[in-house]
């Protein structure tokens, strides 16, 4: 859909009949339906593919022209017969006036052509979103859905019909309230609200509803579990194209591997800041990652009580902000001036730095059986504070039996822009250089302080060394 907005001031009530007029002083063209979601996903550094109906006319032309600007690849099927949908918004002080709708529904014929072309390219991609503005262009979409999961791929429906079946097989749908009400979902009670989702899971063939519930934030709902999140809105200016949001942010993170609670909560965070703005607009990654860092992991205490795969994910949110992430690692059993400086020097070289701490038994091995002098958990705790340490991360142990005492597999998974070793190594002998360097990263040797080490402190202690 095209989007267009008439802009202007407001003093008086038309003398013809009880309305205001507006003089109009601004005019401006956006994206708009499912080319919002494919939009808000291309804002998000998402690699997106737009496919969907349009009529022959200059609407189409300035759409198609304002996708390449946006980054959108288009698939777009030109339709003689049919206009391309347009709507025009006047606004007038913040509010909108009127929406004038320019619109002819689909046909079964369109419906189906739109079907073969997609046929056609879904194996490409991994994801699929569905917009259903209930427009027509649809109306094949339960075939689509099966061609799409015979295919291995994941399936997301912002759904428009009251029946539910029609999207059999999506792996997530995400209906507002009234929606959800119209399908047959109650609302009495939080208990009914899920008891009757999971009826409607089951009836559908379904596997999860992501429901929007305005001011009441939103809940996951899937047939083991019900999680509820808050409404993360400051102020509302513009509710316009704020489900497009929270399905394209949805559908990105889990793209990304972020589980499904964890990627709705993305998605809340990301409604609350298009809603503060006018129009059906975007969210950007430095935006959604402020939000999501202010929000999730405010205090250094709370970083360092995250597991494994929920550091991963927040280094994952960070880079999707376009923060450099440093990667450096130690056992650091006693902590010492060296430490500091090194780790300071460390977290200079980018935006965030993650540390790899040698879990006990990884210690022990290189350090001897007196080794170490603190547990892990003493250590991520005392080096965690520093505020050069953004994440602490443990190694040393894979699969319960096999032994590494190399980050070799943490640096894979975290991916650092930035790898950074002290001491006396070359770039050569650095494990995990090459796998960084190959993903376009940068490798870094930091020099050590002059006589400063655990040993020493140690020896000092024992009165070995005066």
């Amino acid at each position: 859909m095209l989007d267009r907005y008439w802009q202007g001031d407001s003093q008086r009530i038309s003398p013809e009949a009880p309305v205001p007029v507006v003089k109009i002083n601004e005019l401006e063209d956006r994206i708009g339906g499912a080319a919002n979601v494919a939009r808000n996903i291309a804002h998000l550094d998402g690699q997106v593919t737009l496919m969907g109906l349009i009529g022959e006319d200059d609407n189409a032309r300035l759409l198609e022209t304002m996708l390449e600007k946006e980054h959108v690849r288009s698939a777009l099927i030109t339709q003689k017969d049919k206009p391309t949908i347009t709507k025009l918004r006047v606004i007038s002080r913040q509010q909108q006036v009127v929406r004038l709708d320019f619109e002819e529904d689909f046909s079964l014929q369109h419906a189906e052509q739109l079907k073969c072309a997609f046929n056609e390219q879904v194996s490409h991609f991994d994801f699929i979103i569905f917009s259903d503005y209930n427009k027509g262009s649809l109306q094949c979409i339960s075939e689509m859905i099966r061609i799409a999961k015979d295919a291995g791929k994941i399936v997301l429906v912002d759904p428009k019909s009251s029946d539910l079946s029609i999207y059999r097989g999506a792996d997530v749908i995400t209906p507002n309230l009234k929606e959800f009400i119209a399908a047959g979902g109650q609302t009495g009670s939080e208990d009914i609200i899920y008891e009757s989702a999971k009826q409607l899971m089951s009836a559908s063939g379904i596997a999860s509803i992501l429901l929007t519930r305005s001011e009441q934030g939103m809940s996951v709902l899937t047939p083991s579990s019900k999680h509820d999140m808050p409404t993360r809105v400051l102020e509302v200016a513009d509710v316009t194209g704020a489900g497009d949001t929270v399905i394209g942010t949805l559908a990105l993170m889990m793209a990304a591997g972020t589980p499904l609670d964890d990627a709705a909560q993305i998605a809340n965070l990301a409604a609350g800041v298009v809603v503060a703005k006018l129009g059906a607009e975007t969210v950007s990654p430095a935006e959604l990652y402020q939000i999501a860092n202010r929000v999730f992991f405010e205090s250094k205490q709370n970083r360092q009580q995250q597991d494994t795969d929920e550091i991963l994910r927040h280094i994952e949110l960070a880079k999707l902000a376009g923060e450099k992430i440093v990667f450096t690692n130690g056992c650091f059993d006693i902590l010492h001036a060296g430490h500091v400086k090194y780790l300071e020097h460390a977290r200079a070289l980018g935006d965030r730095l993650v540390l790899g701490l040698n879990n006990d038994d990884s210690v022990k091995r290189l350090k001897g059986e007196s080794r170490p002098v603190n547990t892990w958990a003493e250590r991520a705790t005392v080096i965690g504070g520093l505020a050069s340490v953004d994440w602490v991360l443990p190694f040393g142990e894979i699969n319960g039996n096999k032994f590494d005492d190399t980050p070799f597999y943490l640096i894979k998974k975290i991916m650092p822009d930035i790898l950074a070793k002290g001491g006396d190594y070359t770039v050569d002998t650095i494990v995990g250089a090459d796998i960084v360097q190959a993903n376009a990263g940068q490798v870094a040797v930091i020099e050590f302080v002059d006589g400063c080490s655990t040993t020493r402190i140690i020896e000092k202690i024992q009165g070995q060394e005066i």
